[in-house]
């Protein structure tokens, strides 16, 4: 007899982008032509110098144990990283090192969250979110955030939040923001800080996209005034130095909330290999101007995404202020087809088409708040992009294979319409 699962285990929801990866996968390998802008990954080489690191690293056998917190010369690397970047104040002791920036989110949690806690979390929201505070089993606020108001957090949902809840303890931030590309101005950061500061809440920043910022510099909540006291900064190299299947990031926090980490890692993951983090090392001291670079190409296809679907009947796309996605409105095509926004992607991928398809994702898969939206990521060439664009609007006017479609997968059928 098999031993039966939890109840978090029976009941977790997972990252959706992934799951449409591997179907686009199981059609690209029976012969259909795929453009796949679901998944957040870079479609460029990990930079020169980190992997030159690595292979060296490897080569002189830095293939053992290290400590839990990270190598002393990584955690100063980050450190200086960041203060020069973004006029922190932090030493190696504020910094530890983990296996990309997701973990973090389950660390935070760790660290932060006891059962009934309240959560505050921005919504849209990254799917791994809510996961992370079901396993401490603490309450979800959900904050909306609106296209009206470039997806910029709303301080009197946090306001109401403090007010009314009974406990209170955690914020999740996530700027620049994923799906939306959302970016949290120096203002909204600054009355966030107000408003939290000296308070038992803590504030997790998740900043994988740090250097994705299209208009002005990035901004983190922890340069405010007394804010590393409370928050947890997460970066990773998967973004800026395309180094995603290396598993790399680390965070910035209070000492004691570093050494905490540190513990929980221990307990858990041992420790970041260390060949990795000689490859985030010198990505961070030699490899600036190739991540710089990268970041402009991909401002150049976010660009491409944006003009050519605000060109397109029916969908309606802001120009996002950071990360390498797109979050375009297609309420008025959903409405008009009677389909669901994960649905309308699913179609697209699967269903408008026998010898081709586009994989994106549906709003909803980033909460309901997502809902009657979109995402591309870019992480295809500029003429796959256009190839993509081209497609959308036939797609849009094929409505029996919509028909269909829904005949084969009825819960895709749209219950009511959505707000336009």
């Amino acid at each position: 007899m098999r031993a039966g699962f939890s109840e978090f285990a029976r009941t977790i929801t997972v990252e959706t982008a992934f799951n449409v990866l591997a179907r686009a996968k199981q059609l690209a390998a029976s012969g259909k032509e795929v453009i796949e802008l679901e998944i957040g990954d870079s479609p460029f080489p990990s930079t020169a110098a980190a992997k030159g690191a690595g292979i060296e690293a490897i080569q002189s056998d830095q293939t053992h144990y290290c400590p839990s917190m990270g190598l002393p010369e990584f955690r100063q690397a980050a450190s200086d990283f960041v203060n020069r970047q973004y006029g922190l104040a932090t030493t190696a002791d504020n910094i530890v090192v983990g296996p990309g920036a997701k973990v973090f989110e389950w660390l935070f949690c760790e660290a932060f969250v006891d059962q009934g806690d309240g959560v505050l979390v921005f919504t849209p929201h990254f799917p791994t979110y809510l996961p992370n505070i079901a396993r401490r089993g603490g309450r979800v606020w959900l904050s909306p955030l609106e296209q009206d108001r470039q997806f910029r957090p709303d301080l009197t949902d946090v306001h109401r939040f403090l007010r009314e809840d009974p406990r209170p303890r955690a914020i999740f931030l996530n700027s620049p923001h994923n799906p939306t590309g959302g970016v949290a101005t120096a203002e909204d950061l600054q009355g966030l800080a107000d408003l939290v500061r000296g308070r038992e809440v803590a504030v997790f920043s998740d900043e994988p996209y740090d250097r994705m910022v299209w208009r002005g510099r990035h901004e983190s909540i922890t340069a405010q005034p007394g804010m590393l006291e409370q928050c947890v900064a997460a970066y990773t190299f998967s973004k800026s130095y395309s180094m995603s299947g290396w598993r790399l990031g680390f965070a910035a926090a209070h000492p004691e909330v570093a050494e905490m980490f540190g513990k929980l890692i221990n307990t858990s993951l041992s420790c970041v290999p260390p060949f990795v983090q000689r490859a985030g090392m010198a990505a961070l001291e030699k490899d600036d101007e190739e991540s710089r670079q990268a970041m402009q190409r991909f401002r150049q296809k976010v660009q491409i995404l944006v003009d050519g679907l605000n060109r397109i009947d029916g969908v309606r796309c802001l120009d996002p202020g950071g990360t390498f996605y797109v979050f375009p409105s297609v309420a008025a095509v959903c409405n008009r087809l009677g389909i669901t926004s994960h649905g309308l992607a699913m179609y697209l991928l699967e269903g408008a088409d026998d010898g081709f398809g586009v994989a994106c994702l549906g709003g909803e898969c980033f909460g309901e708040a997502g809902s009657g939206f979109l995402r591309f990521s870019c992480a295809e060439p500029d003429e796959r992009l256009r190839k993509a664009l081209e497609f959308l609007p036939e797609a849009f006017q094929r409505e029996g294979r919509v028909r269909s479609f829904l005949d084969e997968h009825p819960r895709f059928r749209l219950a009511r319409p959505y707000p336009e």
